[in-house]
């Protein structure tokens, strides 16, 4: 059915605004960086600086160690997403293809783990690294991070598992294949746009977190990751925005490219997968 003029304005002005909102803080990072420190404190404030600084990231780039605290965050992002989507896919596959005395409270187990706060877990977490000497260490993240990210992800790949028909396992078991061999040709290509999808937010989960890395890393300064790395440069007197704009623009990039990589992924279809 054919939309009318005034339904099709509505949907283009309800996709303007809704990118209108959710770009505006982008875009006034952007400003941020690119403004002196007057022109930040002007009132009213202008939507674009009058001589815009673009040196300020190649300055912050020489001044901080940019690239140590990027690598740092990489290193823990995809240590986490390779642990969280090992136990997660063997997780999610077993919960939703086999049935088990006692697995619907144990999935609900798992579910209940994901609803507590992090900041719950800071100080069991802390006692246990500490009695196993990996304070100030990137392992500290990897496994922190993997406890909130596996009970998300195991229920969201299961709920992907569970539209995958079983008789495309039992065909390829037919022909052979053991049931490992069934999941690891047959279901994981199809459940590609899941796998990126989850694979996807563990990642942004463990590139944006802040409270772990101060507890375990603050005393390593080798270690730190981006996010912390950026709130040291905050001053005891003075703070240079600008800076600290500049610098969280380098800590935006990567996760920009990441969606892209996998955007191809996350759009494609069960279909499409199966076909394969």
């Amino acid at each position: 059915m054919k939309r009318s003029l005034a339904q099709s304005i509505a949907l283009y002005a309800t996709v303007i605004l809704t990118a209108a909102v959710i770009l505006w803080p982008v875009y006034w990072l952007i400003v941020t960086a690119l403004s002196t420190t007057d022109e930040l404190y002007r009132l009213p404030p202008t939507f674009w600086p009058d001589d815009p600084k673009w040196d300020v990231f190649a300055r912050v780039w020489e001044a901080k160690p940019i690239v140590r605290w990027l690598t740092n965050s990489t290193l823990a992002a995809v240590g986490s997403v390779t642990l969280s989507m090992v136990v997660s896919v063997s997780a999610g596959y077993a919960l939703s293809r086999y049935s088990m005395k006692g697995g619907a409270t144990m999935g609900l187990f798992v579910l209940t783990a994901k609803m507590l706060p992090a900041t719950l877990l800071v100080i069991p977490l802390f006692s246990i690294f500490s009695r196993m000497g990996l304070i100030g260490s990137l392992w500290t993240l990897v496994l922190a991070h993997s406890t909130m990210i596996i009970p998300f992800a195991t229920w969201m790949l299961k709920g992907y598992f569970d539209t995958i028909p079983r008789e495309l396992e039992q065909a390829a078991m037919v022909d052979g294949c053991s049931p490992v061999g069934a999941l690891w040709r047959v279901v994981l290509p199809i459940a590609t746009p899941g796998l990126a999808a989850t694979a996807l937010y563990a990642f942004v989960l463990s590139w944006a977190d802040y409270a772990y890395a101060r507890t375990f890393l603050v005393n390593s300064p080798d270690n730190w990751t981006a996010n912390l790395g950026i709130t040291t440069m905050q001053g005891e007197y003075v703070t240079y925005w600008n800076d600290i704009a500049a610098a969280s623009v380098f800590v935006a990039i990567p996760i920009i490219v990441i969606y892209l990589f996998l955007e191809r992924y996350l759009v494609g279809g069960l279909t499409a997968g199966a076909e394969k």
